[in-house]
């Protein structure tokens, strides 16, 4: 196993001495997330800690799998904590409705692997060499030599899988299969968590994305695609935000499409942007920086005011300019 780092054991010494601990991770939770968030938790609590489990939205319903006893739940109020983690959260903002109840607390501890961190908690780990939080959490736990459960290992193998595109993205690593293969040693259970991940579709997700394969247009020699997601697309298929992870992928792989875009409508004047990159020197995390966002090199995000086709221009405008820069 590779040496913890320094920050990683100062987080342990910490954690030795707190008793009651929340765990906190990023709104509209993916598979890193929740597995990360779930996967400290178990560990924690096998150290006779007292530990809450909070995340401002419920986990998709492709994810409640992992949370076999209800343990991924709502805040709530009138608690006190020695010592809150934040995992796989680029940014206090990100924690939405969660930050008003942790507010009572000893220290922050901030755990991610994200290059837009923005570094605010007491104790920063930020690890953008890693392919996921889980991958951090693992090493967390190894480190601290506390049990490795076949709960635990399902937990972080599918933080691991769903945010690497299931070992497809060039953020893998060696130490991430590495990694795997010891989750896979240790219990987690391959088939169970392929079907509920990627095979267990609901059919409001498949009309959705039967608009996005009606819909998405292409540009700049068919080296962009994107999308609109609007309100009208959930109400006419039934499908929830929940069925939208994971649908960018199906434009970004069409074989001439360099960068593939999802634009969200959220609310009047409110557009969510999603990016994915398949051009190594196409960097979308520094052009979801420039609206605000971040991310990874490869995928980003970010939430840009303004009338909707105005963001679609700005936002085009740019990509085409990264793409020319490089071609």
């Amino acid at each position: 196993m590779k040496e913890a780092p320094k920050t990683a054991l100062k987080i342990l010494e910490i954690i030795k001495g707190a008793s009651k601990v929340c765990v906190v991770g990023h709104i509209r939770p993916d598979g890193d997330c929740i597995g990360s968030q779930l996967a400290l938790t178990l560990a924690l609590e096998s150290q006779g800690m007292e530990v809450m489990c909070w995340n401002q939205d419920p986990a998709p319903a492709k994810l409640k799998f992992m949370d076999t006893k209800g343990r991924f739940q709502p805040p709530s109020s009138g608690h006190q904590f020695d010592l809150v983690i934040a995992v796989d959260a680029a940014s206090y903002d990100r924690l939405g409705e969660v930050a008003a109840f942790i507010q009572d607390r000893q220290k922050l501890i901030n755990i991610d692997h994200h290059p837009s961190n923005t570094r605010y908690g007491d104790i920063n780990w930020i690890a953008s060499a890693s392919a996921s939080s889980g991958e951090m959490v693992y090493q967390l736990i190894q480190a601290a030599k506390w049990p490795l459960t076949k709960e635990i290992a399902n937990c972080l193998f599918t933080a691991i899988s769903t945010d690497t595109g299931s070992f497809q993205y060039p953020s893998t690593s060696q130490a991430t299969f590495v990694t795997a293969g010891h989750l896979v040693e240790k219990g987690a259970n391959l088939g169970m968590i392929c079907d509920e991940v990627y095979q267990s579709y609901s059919l409001s997700r498949v009309r959705l994305l039967k608009r996005v394969y009606n819909q998405f247009k292409l540009t700049e020699n068919n080296q962009i695609a994107y999308l609109w997601l609007k309100k009208s697309d959930y109400a006419k298929t039934g499908a929830t935000r929940a069925d939208t992870e994971g649908l960018i992928d199906h434009i970004r792989a069409i074989e001439p499409v360099l960068v593939a875009c999802l634009f969200e409508e959220l609310e009047p004047g409110v557009t969510r942007i999603s990016l994915r990159s398949k051009h190594p020197q196409v960097d979308v995390d520094t052009i979801a920086r420039q609206f605000g966002g971040g991310g990874h090199k490869a995928a980003s995000g970010a939430r840009i005011e303004g009338k909707p086709m105005t963001v679609q221009r700005r936002l085009i405008t740019v990509l085409r300019k990264a793409i020319r820069n490089q071609l």
